[in-house]
Parts: C-alpha cells; sequence; structure tokens
C-alpha cells in the first residue's frame, strides 16, 4: 500500500491540532487531578479531536478516500468543524470549573493552567483547518464545505448545548409554551443533523424532492421556529407576571458552575444566537450554487 505524502498547509494544521489535542488530554490524564464530572467531557473533546484528526490523516495518507464509506468532501470539513466547536467548548468549561478561584500555587495548578492553552492552540488549529478548507466563490466542493454546511454543524452543536442545559434539571416542564420551545430544539435538531448525514453519506440524491429546495425551505421554517422560541422562553423564565424572574439570584454568585437562574439565561442566549445561524442559513441557501457529485 502506497504511501502519499503531500505537504501542504492543510496537512500541517491538522498536525497541529493532532499534537495540541494529544497534549491536552495527556497532561490532564496525568496531572489535572479532576474530581468533578465536567472533566469527564472536556477530556472526551480532546480524545475525540484527536482520534478522528488521526484518522483523517491516515485515510489521506495511505489514498484510501475512495474506499471510505463517506463523501472525502464533506466528512474531514464537517468532522474539523465539530472538533474546532468542541475544543472551543472545552476551552470555556475548563478554566470554569477547574482554574477559577483555585488561588494556590501548586502543581495541580499549573497541569490546568497547560492545559486552558493546549485546549486553545487546539481551537485555533482547528478553525485554521475549517478555514483552509472551506469552499471558495465559484469553487465546486461538497456541501459541508460551504456556508450553509458549516452553519448546519454549528445549529446542531448549539443545540447539543441547550439539551445539556435544559436537562439537568429540567427547566421546560414549568408551562407548556417552555415545551414548545424544546419541541423546536428537537425538531430543528433532528432536520440539521438528517441533512449532514444524508450529505456525509453522499444519499442527497436519493431524496424524492429536489434538496435545495429542500434546503432553502427548511431553512425558512427553522427561522420562523426559532424566531417564535427566542421570544417564548425569556418571557415564560424572567417576565414576573408569568412566574419568571428577571434578577439573577444572589445564591447563584457561591454556587460553582451554573445555577438555574444562569443556565435558564445561558438557553435564552444560545436559542439567539441559534436563530442568528438559522437567519444566516437562509440567506446563504436562498442564493447558494454547489454540485453534488
Amino acid at each position: 500500500m502506497a504511501i502519499v505524502l503531500h505537504s501542504s498547509p492543510l496537512l500541517w494544521t491538522r498536525l497541529a491540532a493532532l499534537a495540541f489535542s494529544c497534549v491536552a488530554f495527556s497532561v490532564t490524564v496525568h496531572g489535572a487531578q479532576l474530581g468533578h464530572g465536567t472533566g469527564d467531557w472536556c477530556i472526551f473533546c480532546w480524545a475525540f479531536s484527536f482520534a478522528g484528526t488521526l484518522l483523517v490523516i491516515l485515510v489521506e495518507l495511505f489514498g484510501l478516500q475512495t474506499k471510505a464509506p463517506v463523501s472525502w468532501k464533506n466528512f474531514p470539513i464537517t468532522f474539523a468543524c465539530y472538533a474546532a466547536l468542541l475544543c472551543l467548548s472545552a476551552s470555556i468549561i475548563f478554566p470554569l470549573y477547574f482554574l477559577k478561584g483555585l488561588s494556590s500555587s501548586s502543581s495541580v495548578r499549573d497541569y490546568r493552567i497547560v492545559v486552558t492553552v493546549f485546549s486553545c492552540l487546539a481551537t485555533i488549529a482547528y478553525i485554521s483547518e475549517v478555514s483552509i478548507s472551506k469552499a471558495r466563490p465559484g469553487e465546486v466542493a461538497g456541501y459541508m464545505a460551504t456556508g450553509p454546511g458549516l452553519l448546519k454543524v454549528c445549529e446542531t452543536f448549539v443545540a447539543c448545548v441547550i439539551f445539556v442545559f435544559v436537562s439537568d434539571p429540567v427547566l421546560y416542564d414549568s408551562h407548556d409554551a417552555l415545551k414548545y420551545c424544546m419541541a423546536v430544539y428537537c425538531i430543528c435538531f433532528i432536520l440539521s443533523a438528517a441533512i449532514i448525514l444524508l450529505c456525509i453519506g453522499e444519499c442527497t440524491g436519493c431524496l424524492p424532492f429536489p434538496f435545495p429546495r429542500f434546503l432553502s425551505a427548511y431553512a425558512m421554517l427553522a427561522v420562523v421556529l426559532y424566531l417564535s422560541a427566542t421570544i417564548i422562553w425569556p418571557i415564560f423564565n424572567f417576565d414576573p407576571k408569568h412566574g419568571g424572574n428577571k434578577n439573577r439570584p444572589y445564591t447563584c454568585s457561591s454556587q460553582p458552575g451554573l445555577c438555574l437562574w444562569d443556565k435558564r439565561m445561558a438557553v435564552a442566549v444560545l436559542t439567539g444566537v441559534n436563530f442568528i445561524l438559522y437567519l444566516a442559513d437562509l440567506i446563504y441557501s436562498t442564493r447558494l450554487v454547489f454540485v453534488n457529485a
């Protein structure tokens, strides 16, 4: 089996991301001494990113792209975008839970600082990979390398973060309007994830209707649904007339991590973020022309 090695900025960026993510989870396991379940999520982010990047490098190194059971025009950049978001979340969560309030100078603190630095470097490396791999104007590329494709990745990731906040503890069972918001998050997440899987599996041609029209119609539906959720969620969580509390409780300052009010506010902000992402998706989708081989 011949080894194909083409030195390029993309290859060096992937090698950098591989090294940074490896250092991040290795140092964490070696000396960061994490006693909180959140640390397991951070380790997963770095280890998953490392494993996926290693897989991409090996496939391209041995020239196995044509034998892969996925579309190689769409898979590497999709994974890189998810890896960038995962490492970004770990770069925010890790210092928030494991460096905040840790004033004593010790080897554990030094290890955690190193982990944070390399997590940020891995995030930059993956963002650089996405920037290098994304489609340029007039270039023939897979859907996931275009603006709407990358937006789909961001939309699903933000929805997953929303699910984490609303599920522990459950924040949407106090009113039917909040259950409607949860339904919006689920419907849009499922459809966006289905689009990503169809593109990676090169199954878009199997649909009984034109894929571009479906994308435009879905983007319009998602914008309307998220606009309603962006309005409804804050009203039924922070408006005193509907049993909400617009002021942050004093007890939240003394609690580790995020209190219930913080989580409700985070969901409200992320709902607005996803609304903006879907709006940009709609604008892109209405004028995008791409070739699906």
